[in-house]
């Protein structure tokens, strides 16, 4: 598999990324942000981060971005396209991803370990994890409130497109095991048409012999599978 990850100034998980994506056996490429050709991928992925020093708002200054253009292209043509915590956040402001991350609830940076609870298979994202199952997945942000007008997260749940919900160590959904207030619990999300994830909670972080957790593997995984 062809994997295109791009750094933009300000990415901190670029190299994270690179590493786990390389270290399971797949062509790896970093991609600077002023460049203007991924190189035929097969997935790209917009890694965390703080893009311009998160100036205006998170991912606001990214979509600018020349690659950018390129990634959106990439996705529109049915190009897998994962973004990752700040990834996430350039997803929706470039509009490819709907609702928008706002500053968390206690209005603190957030840095721990976090359960999150798998909502569907019916994604190239989590196809083959099964749905109900619970991984610690790490999160690290202070702007990874989700939220979305009551119309929108209709919509999200009529679609089957919330992904991810935060949870408890037992797959409960609830208010404790919230960290950042985000709507519903919602920790990551797809597009209609399937191809595109965005979520806060980092796997890569959680998918080499060096951490405690290592369930962030389950999603690299099911990705590797479905460009099978």
């Amino acid at each position: 598999m062809r994997i295109s990850v791009v750094t933009f100034p300000g990415s901190n998980c670029d190299y994270d990324t690179y590493r786990v994506c390389k270290s399971r056996g797949n062509q790896t490429k970093l991609i600077w942000h002023k460049d203007s050709d991924l190189e035929k991928p097969d997935l790209v992925i917009l890694p965390g981060g703080f893009s311009y020093g998160d100036y205006l708002r998170c991912g606001a200054l990214a979509r600018f971005s020349p690659i950018v253009q390129e990634v959106i292209a990439f996705a529109q043509k049915g190009g897998l396209l994962v973004g990752i915590c700040n990834g996430f956040q350039i997803l929706t402001e470039c509009g490819l991803l709907p609702g928008t991350l706002m500053m968390n609830a206690n209005l603190h940076f957030i840095c721990q370990h976090q359960y999150i609870r798998v909502e569907t298979e019916a994604s190239p994202f989590t196809q083959g994890i099964g749905k109900g199952k619970v991984m610690d997945i790490p999160i690290a942000h202070k702007e990874g409130n989700y939220y979305i007008d009551p119309e929108g997260l209709k919509q999200l749940i009529a679609n089957d497109q919330i992904l991810f919900r935060y949870c408890d160590k037992q797959g409960n959904i609830n208010i404790e095991s919230n960290p950042n207030g985000s709507l519903d619990n919602i920790a990551g999300i797809c597009n209609k048409q399937r191809n595109i994830l965005g979520m806060m909670p980092h796997p890569e972080r959680s998918a080499t012999e060096t951490v405690p957790t290592k369930d962030g593997r389950w999603i690299f995984a099911a990705i590797e599978n479905a460009l099978e």
